[in-house]
Formats: structure tokens, sequence, C-alpha cells
């Protein structure tokens, strides 16, 4: 692989305007195609083999049209102290807002809005009211115009004294990441400068990055609605594609630096660098995108096409590392060289054979070195302190009630609790295949079960064979009190009775994540354990890594919890409303988290292996790849974690919280477990980290990850670490 991404590197390097031409047609069409297609809508949702997906089928087929995608709205009318709503000039303005909505402006989007006086839309003491609104469209798909006569309907009721609140997903817009997200790129491109000590080399990473990004994101516009792809997708894959685009980049800028450095002519360094650094850009890539993809093994249609279409934009990544970069670095020519001949990157001026100066890496090594056990204790216990909350994770979809509580929606959502009671936001839809006989007797056996407010009398369709039964709980939608009840209804029923709704689908959603997290861990850490055997032909650093790997995701996890879930420094990172963390967030966090670990793992420890290899002594192979790798992994990590902060300031709740999950968890990874719990395990199992039995190094395939088929196939020989002082990366 080595001699192919060579000849791959050095042609893209020599045709560089032809290779540039491609991509930037590539972007071009992908912006076209963006351009031209409708906008994305929110996204089907469903959860295959649950009782609340079989319901909704059942539904489907029995009561046509009335599952169908669009949006909805409740606007909530208060009237002030010593009034109600039925009072005749509150009245007038609710029946005013209703007028509105229908011949108003929006309202060829609209397919029904109800009277609350003729549906009974109102609170025992006659306060609360709501209008239930149905459109044609999903919230998405929404014009401006119909979106502002919702927001405007109830302006007039307002001025007249009522309280009116806007619930709904009628109100749905795309995620806004805020300034966060620019302010991430800039912290990225400040790291990029001091890494480099060039504005040219440091602006390429980004500009790459950015080019890929914008090929892959433009694509999963254009192909939204043909795919069925949430509004949230796009966001994701920006979100791993840049912290993803800039690392690759940044490995490959270096090495070439260092080629050049050696003395190489400039197309012979860029193939060169494609080749060595290359080789671990790609199979850093393939983790991430088989942990992503392998989030199809969840069976949740929305979590597999999030995965796959965030690990398209990781292969578009790679693509562009190993050929863009090189015809850009060709363009640039040695201006990707730090101003001076004293750079740090080449040991402040000093011959290339000549022992370099001891950097911040090689002193962290010695001090791990002579402090193993000290510092391996206070990774561990630090990490396992942190991780204490993930005990107490309480998973969830969120709903208007997780909304801050400076939003309509969120406002809507307790002024109908205060008016109808903590359940009424959560209704349970039970769904009865059978006569009237059946539905009359399911009512009577829910009536009489604990945890029950409301019991609608059955709603037949048709054909008669099939009936709806709407059950309002005394408990608000996310309570266990309420679980309890959907589960109890469940147990006593035959398989012609069925729950569904949203809070029965929330249930089983965060059900059906809870069962698929030990699958998908066992399977992500066995195929870490596979890979890295296969890496570094050893058995105990594999195990090590995807330990190290557990460890940081487990306490990454528990950081989630306490500030999004128990609200610790919530303020800080912009969080308004706790609640239950979003269900699909530990799954997602492990694919991720797995690919980005790895990425540090290669980048570091197959210099250690290399040194160790060639003769050195197990602790000062630990030295060689801290001295050689430790710089440009910090880069790395704090250019992630830069870019996955920038999410924070998203106005999605669950984008902030996988902006704030990824950006802890490379913290974690890189700088404790990776900086610290690495290299301390590898000074205390010596000659032992790097054993493998001779059977099994027989049979497992090379993956020359270091370039050493590539070095004899240039001819040359390695003559111990000396030798090969051109590894070493910024």
């Amino acid at each position: 692989m080595a001699t192919f991404l060579y000849r791959l590197g050095r042609g893209a390097f020599r045709r560089r305007r032809f290779v540039a031409l491609v991509w930037v047609a590539l972007l071009f069409a992908a912006g076209f195609g963006a351009a031209s297609a409708s906008a994305p809508t929110s996204g089907s949702f469903s959860i295959p083999g649950t009782e609340a997906q079989k319901a909704f089928d059942l539904l489907e087929q029995r009561f046509p049209g009335m599952t169908a995608n669009g949006a909805t709205a409740r606007i909530v009318i208060k009237a002030p102290d010593g009034a109600k709503v039925t009072d005749p000039a509150p009245k007038a303005q609710v029946e005013k807002i209703v007028s509105g909505l229908k011949g108003g402006a929006g309202a060829d989007q609209i397919a029904s809005v109800d009277d609350p006086y003729q549906s009974k839309a109102i609170s025992q003491d006659s306060r609360t009211a709501y209008i239930s609104a149905k459109y044609k469209v999903s919230g998405m798909e929404l014009t401006d115009a119909t979106r502002d006569a919702l927001k405007e309907s109830g302006q007039a009721a307002q001025a007249a004294g009522l309280t009116v609140e806007i619930g709904g997903d009628a109100l749905m817009t795309a995620p806004e990441t805020g300034s966060g997200e620019v302010i991430g790129i800039l912290i990225a491109a400040v790291v990029l400068v001091v890494t480099f000590g060039s504005l040219i080399a440091a602006g390429l990473p980004l500009l790459t990055a950015l080019i890929g990004v914008g090929i892959g994101v433009s694509s999963i516009t254009a192909l939204a609605n043909v795919l069925d792809l949430g509004s949230t997708t796009s966001t994701l894959a920006m979100m791993i594609g840049l912290a993803v685009g800039i690392d690759y980049a940044l490995f490959i800028v270096s090495r070439y630096r260092v080629e050049l450095a050696e003395g190489r002519e400039r197309d012979e360094a860029a193939g060169r660098a494609a080749g060595t650094a290359g080789s671990a850009v790609v199979f850093a890539g393939l983790t991430v995108v088989i942990a992503l993809v392998g989030l199809a093994v969840v069976n949740i249609p929305m979590l597999t096409k999030m995965g796959f279409a965030a690990a398209g934009t990781v292969v578009i990544a790679v693509l562009v590392a190993l050929t863009l970069v090189p015809a850009i670095l060709g363009f640039a020519g040695k201006k990707v060289l730090p101003a001076g001949t004293k750079s740090r990157l080449f040991g402040k001026g000093k011959p290339a054979g000549a022992e370099p100066k001891a950097n911040g890496g090689t002193r962290w090594a010695r001090f791990v070195l002579r402090r193993p056990i000290l510092v391996l204790l206070a990774g561990v216990i630090g990490l396992g302190a942190i991780a204490i909350p993930a005990g107490k994770l309480e998973m969830g979809l969120p709903d208007d009630g997780a909304q801050p509580v400076s939003t309509t929606q969120r406002r809507a959502y307790d002024l109908l609790s205060d008016g109808f009671g903590p359940g009424f936001n959560g209704p349970l839809m039970v769904v009865v295949d059978g006569d009237k006989a059946l539905a009359d007797k399911t009512v009577d056996r829910i009536k009489g079960l604990e945890g029950v407010a409301v019991v609608t009398p059955p709603m037949p369709n048709k054909a008669g064979d099939a009936a709806i039964i709407n059950v309002i709980p005394k408990d608000r939608p996310s309570s266990t009190e309420t679980e309890k009840l959907v589960h109890t209804i469940r147990d006593g029923s035959g398989d012609d009775v069925l729950v569904t709704g949203a809070t029965a689908m929330n249930i089983d959603f965060s059900q059906k994540m809870n069962d698929a997290l030990v699958p998908y861990l066992a399977l992500v850490v066995g195929l870490a354990f596979l890979l890295l055997m296969l890496v570094f032909r050893s058995v105990l650093v594999p195990l090590k890594a995807a330990l190290g790997f557990l460890l940081s995701v487990v306490a990454a996890l528990g950081a989630v919890v306490a500030v999004f879930q128990w609200g610790w420094l919530g303020s800080l990172f912009g969080v308004e409303q706790t609640g239950p963390i979003m269900s699909m967030m530990p799954i997602f966090m492990v694919g991720v988290v797995f690919g980005l670990a790895m990425d540090y793992e290669v980048f570091l420890v197959t210099r250690m292996r290399e040194a160790y290899v060639h003769g050195e002594r197990p602790g000062q192979a630990v030295v060689t790849g801290f001295q050689y790798s430790a710089r440009v992994v910090v880069a790395a990590a704090v250019i992630m974690i830069a870019v996955f902060s920038g999410f924070i300031g998203a106005s999605e709740q669950m984008v902030k919280m996988i902006g704030f999950g990824l950006a802890v968890a490379v913290f974690f990874d890189a700088f404790v477990v990776r900086m610290a719990i690495v290299p301390a395990v590898l000074a205390l199992l010596g000659h032992k980290a790097w054993w493998l039995p001779k059977w099994l190094d027989r049979i497992l395939p090379n993956v020359d990850v270091e370039g050493e088929s590539l070095r004899k196939h240039l001819g040359e020989s390695a003559q111990g670490p000396d030798k090969d002082r051109e590894l070493v990366n910024a």
C-alpha cells in the first residue's frame, strides 16, 4: 500500500493542475446539486422491530392518511387572572386566531385547524385552551410566509391581555451552529500557525478540509430528500469531516516538510509523504469509516443514515489528503517551510544526523518513564472519577419540554401541563386490532390502572375492525411512572392491543439503544484489537489501546451526564434546560471516538514500534516516539477539540450535546490515555509489550503502516533510528 500511495502522491504533485481542477469541479457540481435541491425535511423516524413501530404500521393500514408526515402546531391560549377563555372577549380573540390561520397567509399549506370550542380543547378551569393546526408538509418544508403567519397569529390576542404560546414541530428550522463553529476553525488556524511557523503551511490543511467538507455536505444536501436524510445529518457530517480533514492534511503536510528538510526534491518529498504518513491516514480513516458504518447493526434507519453520511465525508477527507494536498503542495513550493533556518521543526538548524535537542515530548516521556505507576494511577483514577456520573445515565428523546425556557415551544409545553396535567404533552395511543367489543374491554382495563389520568372512548375505523384509544398519563412523558404505565398496558394485553405515540416510541427507542450498546461496543472493541494487532504485531499493545478507549468513552459519558443531565457547569456551556441524555448519544460517541482514538494510537505508537524494531530498548523507544510524534498529535487533538467545541454553540440540543461529548472524549483520549496512560503501560511492560506468538505472526497480513516496503522499493536500507530521521513529524 505504501508504494501505491507513493506513486499516487507523486503523480498528484506532478499533475497538480489537473488534480486541482477535478476537485474544484466536484465542489461546484456538489454545490450546484445542493442549491437546486429542495429544502431537506426533518427525515422520517422509525424503529423496526418495536411494538410502537408495529402499531404505527397498523395505523397506516387501518387508518389511511392518519399518519401523514405533516407538521403540527398547537397555539395555547391562557386567560388572565379572573377571566376565562369561554368569556365573550377572550373567545372572540381565539376565534380570530382560528379564522386567521384558515384564511390568512400560508393557508394553502394548512390541512386543518381545530376550533377549541368545538373540539373541547379547554381545561377544566376554563382558563386554558389550545388550537390544533395540521399542515400538508413537514416543518422543514413550510414557507417563510406560513411560518411567519403562525408566529404572528396570536399577536392581537396578546395585545388584548391573553397569553399565547406556540408548540409543535411547525416552528422547526434547520439547526444553527452560531459563531462557535467559526471560532473553532479560527482556533484550529492558530494551532496550525504555531505548529508550522508558516501561514501557507497553516492555511493548506484548512483549505483542503473546507473543500472536502464542502463536497461532502453539499452532496448530503443534494441527496437529502432522495435518501430521506434528517436535517441534522449534514451538521454532524460537517463536524466530523472538518476535524478529520484538518488532521489528515496536517499529517501529510508535516511529513512533506520533513522530507524537504532532508534535501529531497519536491515531487519526491510529496510521494514519500503520501506513502508513509498517507498509509497511516488511510488506516486511521478506515477505522473511523468502519465504526460509523457499523452503526447499521443497531437497526435504526435514522442512525444508520447519519453514520453512512458521516463516513462518506471521512472518505472524502482521506482522498483529499492523498491527492489534493500533494497537488496544492506543488503550487505552494517551498513556501510551506517556516521562516528562518533555525526552525523548531528541524532541530534549530542542526545537521540531519545530529541528535536534536530534547523537546517537550521527550521531557514528558522521560518523566513518565521515571514514575510510570504514579502516572498510570493518576490517569486511571482521574478518568474513573469523571466516569462515575455515567452510572446514573438516563436516556430519552428530546421534546418541547427539553427546550430552553426562553422559547415559545417550551412555554406552550408548560401551559398545557399546568392547564391539562403533566401527562397531556405525552399522550399514549393504544391501537386495537379488533372489533368494538375488544376495544371497550381494553378501555375498561386501562381505566383501572394506576397512573392513568384520562382514557378517551375508542375511535373505530370505517371498517370497524380497528380502533384508537387515547390515554393521558398522570405524570410527565419522560417520567419513570409513565414508562411503567406503558409496560403495564403492554404486559396485560395480547398481540392485538399495541401502544404507540411519541412517548411510547421514545421508550422503545431508548430500550433499543440500551440493548444494542453492549453488542456494538463488543464489535468496535474487537475490531480495534484486530486492526491494531495487524499494525503493531503485538497482543498487549492492542489490548491496552482498546481498554484505554473504553476508559475515555465512559469518562466522556460521565461528563455529558454531569453537564446536560445534572446541570453542573451547564451555564458555561449554554445548557438552559437539563434532562435525559439523547438515546443515540452513547452509541454515536462509541462509534466516532473509536475511530479518532485509533488515529492517535497509530500516529504515536507506530514510531515507538519502529524504534524498537531497529534496536532501541523499550523505554528509549517510548522516548523516541514522543520526540518525533507528540507535537503533531497534540496539535491534531487541539484542532479536533476546537472544531467539536465550536458546535457547542448550536441551537439544536442534539448537536450541542454531541459537540461537547466528542470534544471532551478527544481531550480525555489524546491527553490522558494516549499521552500518559499509554507510555506508562509500555514502560511497565517493557519487552513484553511487543510480544506476538510466532504462529500468529505468520498468518497475520502485513499492513506496513510504517512504509518499510516503500523504503525497500526505493532501494534504501534501514540503518537504525538515525537513518530514519525523515520519519520525524512536526
